[in-house]
């Protein structure tokens, strides 16, 4: 196990760290921070998304790939210049993107360019979901972030137009439109129901 400090890491530092857990982690602002096991709920969420996407995938011969596995570089921050990278409950990214990151198998999968869509299930610290991210997968141009909210009972859906997020939410029956997936036909309360 390598002897590496878990303060001030760079990218670099970071997709090769390993303290010989299975454990995941989000690199933030230069630290590692432990990403805790979803709950049974938060997990069956993730697990339907997942299946549906890849559903979508391969029904329509799309040039993507869904992982729960990934995560995101999301760059410097300019007040400190440390480096931030997150991990997704979901990230589908491009089938071109994937084959880069098998490519390089000594380091973790982590996206180095924007992904297509994110997705985030609601857990303990919201304001991490609805305020943070949605500043830091905004700069780096993710075109599609949906928030999946159990205790809300709804599904946020943040479109990218001219580098901001158009925010769109989803209850009960309603239809949820997506930019990644256009033919989807899901609702709210299905994703909600998992």
């Amino acid at each position: 196990m390598p002897q590496t400090s878990t303060v001030n890491l760079t990218i670099e530092n970071y997709l090769t760290y390993d303290d010989g857990t299975d454990n995941r982690y989000e690199l933030v602002d230069g630290a590692i921070v432990v990403v805790p096991l979803p709950s049974a709920d938060h997990a069956d969420k993730i697990d339907l998304l997942l299946e549906i996407f890849r559903a979508e995938i391969y029904r329509n011969n799309l040039s993507m790939k869904a992982s729960d596995k990934v995560g995101v570089y999301i760059g410097k921050s300019s007040v400190t210049g440390r480096d931030y990278s997150r991990t997704p409950d979901i990230c589908v990214t491009t089938s071109e993107a994937w084959l880069s990151l098998k490519a390089n198998r000594t380091t973790a999968a982590v996206l180095l360019i924007p992904p297509i869509l994110v997705v985030e299930v609601v857990s303990t610290n919201s304001e991490d979901d609805y305020v943070t991210k949605v500043d830091e997968y905004q700069r780096l141009g993710i075109p599609e972030y949906w928030i999946v909210d159990g205790r809300d009972k709804l599904v946020s859906v943040l479109l990218l137009n001219d580098g901001r997020y158009n925010l769109t939410e989803y209850r009960s029956s309603e239809r949820i439109i997506s930019r990644a997936f256009s033919v989807l036909t899901l609702t709210a309360a299905q994703v909600l129901s998992a």
